[in-house]
């Protein structure tokens, strides 16, 4: 699942996931109120939860963190790993994503070349099931992450 407000970079996501892993089906959902509406949807309808969710932290009405911290409270979403990213690649926003419950943080990819090579390292990387293991036992020993 991608949550992304910007119409551009959706385009290039998508275009990204359908070329280099078309095996995947990307929900992509523009903004903090409606991946959570999309949540309690899903929920309600026991629709399959997403295998990964990559996260803009700068949304329109409630943003990245916001959304993060809900979705880590859920627990429909507790366990999935998401991935935060953002234009603005601060120390400040790493460390503030990692706090809220992200499993990882990483700049904000600005084309089709970086968004391809984004989505294949995610989903190579969160897809290895131990990588998985190691990185939420991690979490739960007080690590915050990689980046």
């Amino acid at each position: 699942m991608l949550v992304e407000d910007d119409l551009p970079a959706m385009e290039l996501a998508h275009r990204a996931a359908v070329g280099s892993c078309p095996e995947i089906s990307l929900t992509m959902v523009g903004g903090g109120d409606t991946v959570l509406d999309w949540l309690n949807d899903s929920v309600a309808n026991k629709e399959q939860m997403p295998y990964i969710i990559l996260i803009d932290l700068n949304l329109p009405k409630l943003d990245g963190l916001a959304v993060l911290r809900k979705l880590r409270m859920h627990d429909a979403t507790r366990n999935i790993p998401i991935v935060a990213f953002s234009a603005e690649y601060t120390q400040a926003d790493v460390l503030m994503s990692y706090r809220a419950g992200a499993n990882t943080f990483v700049a904000k990819p600005v084309d089709l070349e970086q968004f391809t090579g984004f989505f294949r390292e995610q989903l190579a990387y969160w897809t290895q099931p131990r990588q998985r293991e190691l990185a939420f036992a991690a979490g739960q020993q007080g690590a915050t992450g990689r980046h």
